[in-house]
Protein backbone atom coordinates (compact mmCIF):
# COMPACT_ATOMS: atom_id res chain seq x y z
CA UNK A 1 0.00 0.00 0.00
CA UNK A 2 1.48 3.67 -0.86
CA UNK A 3 2.83 5.97 1.70
CA UNK A 4 1.12 8.67 -0.04
CA UNK A 5 -0.91 8.96 -2.92
CA UNK A 6 0.55 11.37 -4.66
CA UNK A 7 -1.79 10.81 -8.21
CA UNK A 8 -4.70 12.49 -6.86
CA UNK A 9 -2.89 15.54 -5.56
CA UNK A 10 -0.56 16.75 -8.83
CA UNK A 11 -1.09 16.58 -12.37
CA UNK A 12 1.70 14.09 -14.41
CA UNK A 13 5.40 14.49 -14.30
CA UNK A 14 6.42 14.88 -17.92
CA UNK A 15 9.85 16.38 -17.87
CA UNK A 16 12.91 17.13 -15.79
CA UNK A 17 15.06 20.19 -16.02
CA UNK A 18 18.20 19.95 -17.91
CA UNK A 19 20.31 22.03 -14.89
CA UNK A 20 18.74 19.39 -12.74
CA UNK A 21 19.73 16.11 -14.52
CA UNK A 22 22.70 17.41 -14.34
CA UNK A 23 23.00 18.13 -10.78
CA UNK A 24 21.77 14.49 -9.32
CA UNK A 25 24.64 13.49 -12.04
CA UNK A 26 27.35 15.25 -10.69
CA UNK A 27 26.13 14.61 -7.06
CA UNK A 28 26.40 10.60 -7.75
CA UNK A 29 29.96 11.30 -9.53
CA UNK A 30 31.14 13.14 -6.21
CA UNK A 31 29.32 10.03 -4.01
CA UNK A 32 30.99 7.32 -5.52
CA UNK A 33 31.10 4.20 -4.65
CA UNK A 34 28.53 5.14 -2.17
CA UNK A 35 25.02 5.54 -3.75
CA UNK A 36 23.76 9.19 -3.62
CA UNK A 37 19.47 9.57 -2.72
CA UNK A 38 17.31 12.68 -2.58
CA UNK A 39 14.01 13.33 -3.32
CA UNK A 40 12.23 14.67 -6.59
CA UNK A 41 10.07 17.86 -6.19
CA UNK A 42 7.80 19.16 -9.41
CA UNK A 43 6.14 22.03 -10.31
CA UNK A 44 3.92 22.41 -13.43
CA UNK A 45 4.63 19.09 -14.53
CA UNK A 46 8.42 20.01 -14.62
CA UNK A 47 11.16 18.33 -11.87
CA UNK A 48 12.65 21.67 -10.58
CA UNK A 49 14.68 21.05 -7.17
CA UNK A 50 15.74 17.91 -5.52
CA UNK A 51 15.27 17.45 -1.81
CA UNK A 52 17.56 16.06 0.89
CA UNK A 53 15.81 14.22 3.46
CA UNK A 54 17.62 14.52 6.91
CA UNK A 55 18.89 11.17 8.14
CA UNK A 56 18.99 9.29 4.71
CA UNK A 57 22.04 6.83 5.09
CA UNK A 58 24.39 5.82 1.92
CA UNK A 59 26.36 3.10 1.75
CA UNK A 60 27.90 1.43 -1.30
CA UNK A 61 25.12 -1.01 -1.91
CA UNK A 62 22.11 0.58 -1.01
CA UNK A 63 21.21 4.47 0.33
CA UNK A 64 18.23 4.29 3.00
CA UNK A 65 15.65 6.95 3.19
CA UNK A 66 14.13 8.25 6.89
CA UNK A 67 10.60 8.58 5.87
CA UNK A 68 9.37 9.94 8.84
CA UNK A 69 11.76 12.77 8.49
CA UNK A 70 9.26 13.90 5.26
CA UNK A 71 8.01 17.08 5.56
CA UNK A 72 4.15 17.94 4.03
CA UNK A 73 5.55 18.73 0.68
CA UNK A 74 2.83 18.13 -1.82
CA UNK A 75 5.14 18.78 -4.72
CA UNK A 76 7.33 15.68 -3.90
CA UNK A 77 6.73 13.12 -6.51
CA UNK A 78 9.43 10.66 -6.07
CA UNK A 79 12.68 9.64 -5.34
CA UNK A 80 16.41 9.84 -7.05
CA UNK A 81 18.82 7.44 -6.37
CA UNK A 82 22.38 6.27 -8.03
CA UNK A 83 23.46 2.40 -8.53
CA UNK A 84 27.35 2.62 -8.09
CA UNK A 85 27.25 -1.25 -10.33
CA UNK A 86 27.09 0.84 -13.81
CA UNK A 87 23.18 -0.43 -13.95
CA UNK A 88 20.08 1.78 -13.86
CA UNK A 89 17.44 -1.52 -13.96
CA UNK A 90 15.46 -0.65 -10.34
CA UNK A 91 16.39 -3.93 -7.24
CA UNK A 92 13.63 -5.80 -5.71
CA UNK A 93 14.00 -3.09 -2.95
CA UNK A 94 13.71 0.20 -5.27
CA UNK A 95 10.80 -1.61 -6.47
CA UNK A 96 9.07 -1.86 -3.19
CA UNK A 97 9.77 1.97 -2.25
CA UNK A 98 8.29 2.83 -6.09
CA UNK A 99 5.63 1.07 -5.30
CA UNK A 100 4.83 2.79 -2.30
CA UNK A 101 6.40 6.52 -2.39
CA UNK A 102 5.33 8.63 -5.50
CA UNK A 103 4.92 7.88 -9.12
CA UNK A 104 8.11 9.07 -10.75
CA UNK A 105 11.34 7.65 -9.72
CA UNK A 106 14.85 7.84 -11.37
CA UNK A 107 18.09 5.61 -11.30
CA UNK A 108 21.36 7.06 -12.43
CA UNK A 109 24.30 5.06 -13.47
CA UNK A 110 28.18 5.65 -13.93
CA UNK A 111 29.47 7.08 -15.81
CA UNK A 112 26.97 9.97 -14.68
CA UNK A 113 26.26 11.41 -18.17
CA UNK A 114 22.91 12.22 -19.76
CA UNK A 115 22.54 8.93 -21.32
CA UNK A 116 23.39 6.75 -17.97
CA UNK A 117 19.83 6.98 -16.42
CA UNK A 118 16.46 6.18 -16.46
CA UNK A 119 12.96 6.89 -15.25
CA UNK A 120 10.24 4.80 -13.59
CA UNK A 121 6.40 4.83 -12.75
CA UNK A 122 5.78 3.78 -9.17
CA UNK A 123 5.06 0.25 -10.33
CA UNK A 124 8.44 0.14 -11.09
CA UNK A 125 7.55 0.13 -15.70
CA UNK A 126 10.15 2.27 -17.17
CA UNK A 127 8.88 5.86 -18.18
CA UNK A 128 9.55 8.67 -20.79
CA UNK A 129 10.82 12.14 -18.99
CA UNK A 130 11.85 14.90 -21.20
CA UNK A 131 14.37 17.52 -20.42
CA UNK A 132 13.93 20.73 -20.80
Amino acid sequence: MPLFDFTKRMEPVRAIKKRTLKMILEASKSQYPNEFAAMLKADKGVIKELWLLPGTESGETSALFRMHMMPHEPKIVGTVHSHPSGSYYPSDADLDLFNRFGYCHIIVCEPYNMRSWACYDGHGNRRKLDTV
